[in-house]
């Protein structure tokens, strides 16, 4: 019997699957981790769907993002390159991309964290899905008093 398919709307920062209460004191390794991978998840989808709010809420106040050609520093120059790529109609709600995030390998070490995944981005999902870019991330969270946020995120192309 198939599965049935869910309609998920775009993630407010209160609805994040992950366990807040676990992910805000040091605590067991594998919640730890589990909070990391749904962070890695989050972001990917949050890019797709949410707001912008909803979206910076994953990252560390000084966090960078090193994307080849573009990196940025803090969050109101993450803030400026996501609205940038959202006037283009790059990403974001309805312009029909998605973020797929797959072979997720996570190190927790008290409050930081290490994950490796490749990434697959796609546009014009609602018709012929086009792959546009794959590559690498390589991220690393630190646990802050609201949560594990964000640091760094290193990306690979190709």
């Amino acid at each position: 019997m198939p599965l049935p398919i869910a309609t998920v709307g775009p993630m407010s920062p209160g609805d994040s699957p992950s366990p807040s209460a676990a992910s805000k004191a040091a605590g067991n390794p594998v919640t730890d981790e589990l909070v990391v991978r749904n962070l890695v998840a989050d972001l990917s989808r949050n890019a797709d769907v949410a707001d912008v709010a909803t979206y910076l809420s994953s990252f560390a106040p000084d966090a960078r993002w090193n994307m080849p050609g573009a990196p940025v520093h803090g969050h109101a120059e993450i803030r400026a390159g996501l609205i940038a790529r959202r006037e283009r109609g790059e990403g974001g709600p309805g312009t029909h991309t998605r973020h797929m995030v797959s072979t997720v390998a996570v190190a927790v070490d008290g409050d930081a964290a290490t994950a490796d995944s490749y990434f697959q981005f796609f546009t014009d999902t609602n018709t012929q899905p086009v792959l546009r870019l794959v590559g690498a991330y390589h991220d690393t969270f630190v646990r802050t008093p609201d949560g594990w946020k964000l640091a760094q995120r290193d990306i690979t192309l190709g």
